[in-house]
């Protein structure tokens, strides 16, 4: 869980999520299984914006859409904070934690300018 003594941005979000959570009486349906399923569900809406661009970047994007896009990106993170907030998940220190790792497994020097997952540089 984020530290309520945290007054850093994660921390803020969490406890508006919980109040509008709380004010609807949601909390019953809020199980770990429901909130990555709902995450899921966001992250596609998410991706349909960019289905069929040709090339996916930003500037393809009009103002409409990038609200849209917007909107969706605050759902995915407000199902994130809640499902962290449900499995007393500090999501900074996971972040950093998890930073350390893909640092070792994508060493700069070695992977810099290739996309290929961590597994394909073994043999190089």
């Amino acid at each position: 869980m984020l530290n309520p003594a945290d007054s850093g941005d994660f921390a803020k979000l969490r406890e508006e999520i919980r109040q509008f959570v709380a004010e609807r009486d949601w909390d019953q349906f809020h199980t770990p299984k429901n909130l990555s399923s709902a995450l899921c569900v966001e992250a596609a809406e998410l991706l349909e914006h960019f289905q069929w661009l040709p090339t996916g970047s930003g500037d393809e994007l009009n103002p409409a859409k990038l609200q849209q896009v917007r909107h969706e990106m605050a759902d995915v993170l407000v199902y994130l904070i809640r499902l962290a907030d449900k499995l007393d998940v500090d999501l900074s220190a996971a972040v950093s934690e998890k930073m350390v790792l893909n640092r070792s497994k994508y060493p700069a020097d070695k992977v810099r300018g290739d996309a290929r997952k961590y597994s394909e540089y073994e043999d190089d």
